[in-house]
């Protein structure tokens, strides 16, 4: 069985081809610039890049562009469409109807389309995705993976805000959560690394890029999370601004000529890393400048390492007991310097970093372990696979023994689970970094 997936930004559509029987990525690649003169990046399993140019004026040719690239006799990773046995979708806000995945019908798409205003960056791509699918495959299960439903565990006095309460009997004003096929998955692997079922450990993850969210999980489900109504509350992220007080926007708008939706896009797109230091969003970017003595770059970064260093401590209290401290996505697993702040004097609530394996952690092939000596919580980088769960989800959905998380089993909870390709990419990773075999925890 084959699967496609597909994650749809608002000008992008990210996917992969899987062969479910191999247990291997046949390929993989994402159509930029959607929209405008768009792009495709295509990488076949053990092929060298393919790039193409061509216009995609909307998603829905973004996606025949995917399929003819699948398929291409030169390039492609299949003979034809009808191998593909179904369709995963990234959809980021489910609302509370959905608490697991599903196989899209009417009535699911009409619920997407209902909340798309809590996660406007997302879900109208999301939408646009799953649209475009139906009409290119519409004999092909559509399959809907939401980031939202790994989080309907919250109890009420984490997700009800302290707020008029008829804003959530009437407006679904509450804490939704999002990254949550992440969290499913890095959790997961967390509590094979432990050598325990998932339902016995308590773990923090932090799942740090662009957008970046933290995850308080007991007993093997989501109990809290930075991310609320919308994924702007929380942590520092690239463009957004997570956290502050909310009476700065009725302050801004009467200080200046500033309209609500003028406000709206500077949290968005204008403030975090890029407010703070009014040019850079990537971390490396930021880092370069820091080091080159920029004193708004510097600071930057000791505000991001804060925000997360408190999250972690308001988190480690709520949960009692802390059995991983967890890293994860593009920051986390490729930023050790920000991992190195973020877990600076953390000593006294028994997370003890060996700041050397810390430093030395930098690759997304395999899973390491940066524990230092007397620490009474482990504390592992992790490499994320949203599109496996988004795989395994669908075949599930396809071959009808899904289930939600707590009462189905993951291929990659096994402690004899292999990426292939990522084990492949160790090599030359431990070829430019000998230091990397001596704090791998695992190959994922």
């Amino acid at each position: 069985m084959t699967i496609l997936t597909l994650n749809c930004g608002s000008s992008s559509a990210k996917y992969q081809v899987y062969d479910w029987q191999k247990k291997e990525v046949l390929a993989s690649g994402i159509v930029e610039r959607v929209g405008h003169d768009s792009v495709i990046e295509h990488n076949r399993t053990g092929e060298r890049k393919y790039v193409k140019d061509q216009a995609c004026a909307n998603h829905t040719e973004a996606i025949k562009l995917i399929i003819e690239t699948i398929i291409d006799p030169k390039v492609g990773a299949i003979k034809d469409m009808s191998e593909i046995k179904a369709v995963g979708h990234r959809v980021v806000q489910g609302g509370e109807k959905f608490n697991k995945s599903l196989i899209i019908d009417d009535e699911a798409l009409a619920t997407f389309k209902e909340v798309q205003d809590l996660a406007p960056l997302h879900n109208p791509a999301n939408i646009q995705g799953i649209e475009a699918a139906q009409a290119v495959l519409p004999d092909v299960p559509q399959c809907a993976i939401m980031d939202t439903a790994w989080h309907q565990t919250m109890p009420e006095k984490a997700y009800i805000y302290a707020l008029p309460y008829e804003w959530y009997e009437k407006y679904n004003v509450r804490r939704y959560g999002y990254h949550g096929t992440s969290f499913l998955y890095v959790s997961k692997r967390a509590a094979v690394l432990l050598g325990k079922d998932p339902s016995e450990v308590n773990s923090i993850v932090c799942h740090i890029g662009n957008g970046a969210s933290i995850c308080a999980i007991k007993n093997g489900i989501s109990v809290d999370t930075s991310m609320g109504l919308t994924p702007l509350e929380g942590l520092v992220m690239g463009t957004r601004s997570g956290d502050f007080d909310p009476a700065i926007i009725h302050y801004m708008m009467n200080s200046t000529d500033l309209k609500t939706e003028e406000i709206e896009k500077a949290l968005n797109k204008k403030s975090g890393l890029f407010g703070i230091t009014g040019q850079y969003i990537d971390r490396r970017d930021i880092q370069k400048a820091a080091e080159e003595g920029d004193v708004r770059s510097e600071l930057a970064i000791e505000i991001e390492a804060y925000r997360l260093k408190k999250y972690i401590g308001s988190y480690a209290a709520a949960l009692g007991r802390v059995d991983a401290l967890v890293f994860t996505a593009g920051v986390g697993e490729m930023a050790p310097i920000i991992r190195a702040k973020v877990l600076e004097g953390l000593d006294n609530l028994g997370i003890v970093t060996d700041m050397d394996k810390c430093m030395q952690s930098h690759t997304r092939n395999a899973e390491t372990d940066i524990t230092g000596e007397g620490s009474k919580t482990k504390i592992f980088v992790i490499p994320t696979d949203e599109e496996l769960v988004m795989t395994e989800d669908a075949v599930a959905l396809v071959e009808g023994r899904y289930n939600v998380h707590t009462n189905f089993t993951y291929s990659f909870q096994s402690k004899d689970y292999v990426n292939h390709v990522r084990a492949h990419g160790l090599i030359n990773d431990i070829e430019k970094e000998p230091e990397l075999s001596d704090i791998i925890a695992k190959i994922p």
